[in-house]
């Protein structure tokens, strides 16, 4: 039987750490009571805390005030990670009222790296899976990205290359579908030193491939490299359309995560 709240302990004291301690060139993390704020990445902010906060009402206030006024004098949106389980329970309220916006609910899964790997590597026929290695390979991803997203995300070719390519440490892993010597599907494998974690992230699929199998494929082709790097769970910020398809796959609903974000006014 799955320990659900083994897994949230282990999410809670690794990986929350781990998200402001490891960033990409260009990036800081600045520590403001019991927040750490991340300052210079793209393409926005980022504010995250402890599980418990240890302050409220006003004291909470003026917390969430001074994050939301340091990216103002920046002009610069920031997002303000909460998770269900987080203390004080009124802390979307708070930010609410401070001007923050709800972004998407998102279920936290966490998977076992060896029991996922396991699965067969079937993508659909004419579909190929590998790892990303150039630079031009990121500047492909980046344009069926945009595409995807229905918005301009070139600014993604230069970061996944900084981060695979120039400076690359082997944490990043970007992975990709082709078809037709296209890219059709990518996503990314991040390792994070000093945990049993590794994330999947930014999984984006052209709609006319979508329900063909493909992210399957690359979830399980990351799952076989976290193994090769002798990494025990793997971790992700799931929408409604996936959970379904992971938690088939053997992944276990921990939390919930809901970003709430300021954008300075025009």
């Amino acid at each position: 039987m799955t320990d659900t709240a083994a897994l949230l302990a282990a999410y809670d004291t690794q990986l929350r750490a781990a998200e402001t301690s490891h960033l990409p060139p260009g990036a800081r993390a600045e520590v403001d009571g019991p927040v750490v704020r991340v300052v210079g990445q793209r393409p926005r902010g980022f504010v995250t805390g402890p599980p418990d906060l240890g302050v409220d009402g006003p004291a909470l206030d003026a917390l969430i005030a001074r994050q939301r006024d340091f990216f103002a004098a920046r002009g610069e949106a920031v997002e303000w990670k909460t998770r269900g389980h987080d203390r004080p329970a009124d802390l979307p309220r708070r930010l609410v009222a401070a001007g923050f916006v709800a972004e998407q609910r998102e279920t936290v899964l966490v998977g076992e790296a060896e029991r996922l790997a396991e699965a067969p590597l079937s993508p659909p026929e004419g579909v190929t899976v590998r790892e990303a290695v150039s630079a031009s390979d990121m500047e492909r991803i980046a344009e069926t990205v945009s595409e995807v997203w229905a918005e301009d995300r070139s600014w993604l070719a230069a970061e996944l290359t900084d981060r695979v390519v120039r400076n690359g440490d082997g944490r990043t892993v970007v992975v990709v579908a082709e078809a037709a010597g296209r890219v059709v599907s990518s996503a990314r494998l991040e390792f994070e030193p000093g945990t049993d974690f590794a994330g999947l992230w930014g999984g984006s699929t052209l709609a006319a491939w979508r329900g063909r199998g493909i992210y399957r494929a690359l979830v399980t082709y990351r799952a076989r490299l976290a193994v090769a790097r002798k990494t025990r769970y793997l971790q992700v910020d799931a929408t409604e359309d996936s959970r379904p398809i992971l938690e088939r796959m053997g992944f276990v609903a921990v939390t919930t995560t809901t970003p709430y974000v300021w954008t300075p006014p025009r």
